[in-house]
């Protein structure tokens, strides 16, 4: 189970909780929180879904305890797509006139 609290402002604790309970620290700029969802989402829940990506791709000891979210478009590429998904958010198109 992966529960979220906020701590700061942008700043959260997540705590991926089981037999080996971890807790890290994750900012979540409110510019990249936009990119993600438009606002459509609470953070909490992207940062549920951020984290269950993580370890679809990794093992909880592999996630750093203390991380800026957009950072993580540097070690996946399509992070951000991958995220929207999750989500089932679709970013507006162009209004036509």
């Amino acid at each position: 189970m992966i529960s979220v609290n906020m701590v700061a402002v942008n700043v959260y604790e997540v705590v991926l909780e089981g037999s080996a309970e971890s807790i890290h620290r994750v900012t979540l700029s409110d510019d990249f929180y936009r990119q993600i969802c438009g606002g459509t989402f609470t953070q909490e829940w992207v940062l549920i879904q951020a984290f269950r990506f993580l370890l679809e791709f990794g093992q909880r000891c592999d996630i750093a305890e203390e991380f800026d979210l957009a950072d993580l478009t540097q070690s996946y590429e399509y992070f951000v797509i991958q995220l929207q998904d999750r989500l089932g958010y679709e970013e507006p198109s162009g209004t036509d006139v």
